[in-house]
């Protein structure tokens, strides 16, 4: 262990490492040779007299030291990065990389945000991933996130573009077969299909009206709304789901509502980003434009491109009974 001050190379390469889980992926981020990564890390750990990665052949493992020392670490880089920024860029030009995470098969009006985006400001380096993964915005590889959650991660800033209930559907045809349930304890005996909370692991209880939760035993996982939303027209079982993605099927008798009133919750869809002193002017006027477009286009609803993935829908068996509804057709202007 020294005494001689840290280097922000040697913090820059620490945190770069940990970011990618890969020294030759930081050594391609920052422009160096890898021999170079690792001589800064051997320096680092030396300095502080601790072992920050645990390194085997196949993955790279933060210690306990390690975990505290990323943790600063990406607060100097970041006050570094804003230093710069306030002395290089007086003019708040809006240039620079621009990194966002969308959800997979997005409403087409929102790719036609992205492009027009781009076209408004040719200086921003634009990079979109779709993903159903809820990518961290706090490590710094992402920007922004437009997210469909009601979770939100605490150091983080939502504005919120939609709000659309969430409800349990089934075919006619399931609920013909199986039976409908009458109160929440009735899904015990029914083919429930799951999805993922936070979008990582599979979902265990669904919520409640009103308040609470409710345990439920799932037959197909999956964080894609569309593919819970196409097993249910298909009959696979019961659903919890958006509205959004199931009007038209409710409108058309494809899908009812089971136990109206008694489950339920809200889904919102919002723009995320890092909450910091400093939101770089490409990031902030992207948020703007989100937010913009979103009072213009989403008045009638999001409308997500669906792929059918489990063949086509089968044609509507009759009603089942009065415990399961079909929601009111909805107005169109």
């Amino acid at each position: 262990m020294t005494t001689d001050p840290l280097e922000t190379s040697e913090l820059l390469a620490f945190a770069k490492t940990v970011d990618a889980k890969s020294l030759s992926r930081a050594a391609v981020e920052l422009g160096v040779p890898r021999a170079t990564i690792s001589r800064r890390l051997a320096r680092l750990e030396e300095r502080l007299g601790v072992r920050l990665l645990r390194r085997t052949t196949r993955s790279l493992v933060l210690t306990d030291p390690g975990a505290a020392l990323y943790r600063h670490a990406r607060i100097v880089l970041d006050a570094v990065t804003h230093a710069e920024t306030s002395v290089r860029r007086q003019d708040d030009a809006i240039r620079g990389d621009l990194r966002v995470s969308v959800p997979p098969m997005t409403d087409q009006r929102l790719y036609g945000l992205i492009c027009a985006f781009a076209q408004r400001h040719p200086d921003v380096r634009v990079q979109v991933q779709a993903s159903t993964e809820l990518v961290d915005l706090q490590r710094g590889d992402y920007d922004v996130a437009i997210r469909a959650s009601m979770e939100l991660q605490p150091g983080l800033v939502a504005r919120t573009l939609m709000r659309n209930p969430m409800l349990a559907v089934a075919a006619p045809a399931y609920l013909a077969a199986h039976g409908t349930p009458h109160t929440n304890r009735d899904l015990r005996h029914h083919r429930c299909l799951m999805g993922f909370a936070r979008g990582e692991v599979p979902q265990t209880h669904w919520p409640v009206a009103g308040g609470g939760k409710l345990h439920v035993d799932g037959v197909l996982f999956s964080n894609d709304m569309s593919l819970l939303t196409e097993a249910a027209l298909q009959g696979l079982g019961i659903a919890f789901v958006p509205l959004l993605l199931v009007q038209d099927a409710l409108d058309r008798g494809q899908l009812v509502q089971v136990l109206p009133g008694a489950l339920g919750a809200e889904s919102r869809l919002s723009v995320v980003y890092a909450e910091r002193e400093f939101v770089p002017p490409q990031v902030r006027a992207f948020v703007d434009a989100v937010v913009v477009w979103a009072e213009r286009e989403l008045a009638e609803g999001f409308h997500p491109t669906r792929v059918p993935v489990c063949g086509a829908a089968k044609a509507a068996a009759p009603a089942a009974n009065n415990s399961a509804r079909k929601l009111t057709p909805r107005k169109r202007r």
